[in-house]
């Protein structure tokens, strides 16, 4: 398959006012057209970075970053981002919060009607067609991150990027979302990058996990491509021969090869 993102030989460097910090060094990773990758490894090591690269918020400091064979020379709605907080306008409904990046997309070329149809489509993709009238503190944590997963795909995005989603959910709540992704890019065909620290979550979702060395000056330590059948099911999962590989293979990366410093001070 052909790359759809392309990031080549790409660098970040903070200029701050204690010195410089080099975030990122040769960063080169391709991604293909629906393809879901996750961006893993030690806090501090430049997962944020780089999605933040490819969605076009940070410049690179050297290097080039291209999505559709064009340049990502700033941000775009086909590169739609998903953060931990959820970012949501308090005094909007979740039909507003939605309907507002429904509208700054497609309201130039489309009716009202069609932007309204728009954003009811979105929420009921991620199962919230029931909510769309509830404002932000009317609804849980993880009903609160669909809207924001709404909000994105509403935009009809050539890439979904996601800085853990589900990092500030309980446990249950995170794997019922996972669960919900699985089947949303299935239906979607979504291209997605997504930053998470969970493991199992990595080996779940992803088709490879791109493995980041400690910072500062991190790079890609390893990428493991998982090939595991769609669609999958976590019960059935947790017992393969090959989930468990792969998983071992990620924990061997974090906390062997890329022990983290505090991890060795303790040591």
């Amino acid at each position: 398959m052909d790359k759809f993102i392309d990031i080549q030989n790409a660098e970040m460097v903070f200029h701050t006012k204690k010195g410089t910090f080099h975030a990122l060094r040769d960063i080169n990773l391709d991604v293909r057209k629906g393809e879901f990758i996750t961006l893993i490894g030690h806090s501090g090591c430049g997962k944020s970075t780089l999605l933040n690269l490819i969605a076009g918020l940070l410049q690179a400091s050297a290097g080039a970053l291209l999505c559709a064979n064009r340049e990502i020379a700033g941000p775009s709605p086909e590169r739609a981002v998903v953060f931990q907080n959820h970012s949501l306008l308090p005094w909007l409904t979740c039909y507003e919060n939605v309907y507002l990046a429904v509208e700054r997309v497609f309201g130039r070329g489309e009716s009202k009607a069609r932007l309204r149809e728009r954003t009811k489509e979105a929420l009921a993709l991620v199962g919230l067609g029931h909510a769309e009238q509830k404002r932000p503190h009317e609804i849980s944590g993880g009903m609160k991150q669909r809207v924001g997963i709404a909000r994105a795909l509403s935009m009809e995005p050539k890439v979904l990027l996601m800085d853990e989603p589900f990092g500030a959910l309980d446990a249950l709540t995170r794997a019922h979302l996972q669960d919900e992704l699985l089947k949303i890019v299935a239906k979607t065909q979504s291209t997605v990058v997504m930053v998470t620290h969970d493991v199992d979550e990595a080996v779940l979702l992803s088709d490879r996990i791109v493995m980041m060395t400690n910072g500062p000056a991190a790079t890609i330590g390893d990428i493991v491509e998982v090939r595991l059948g769609r669609p999958r099911d976590r019960v059935a999962l947790a017992h393969d021969p090959l989930y468990i590989e792969y998983r071992s293979a990620v924990l061997e990366f974090l906390y062997h090869r890329q022990a983290h410093p505090a991890m060795k001070d303790a040591a």
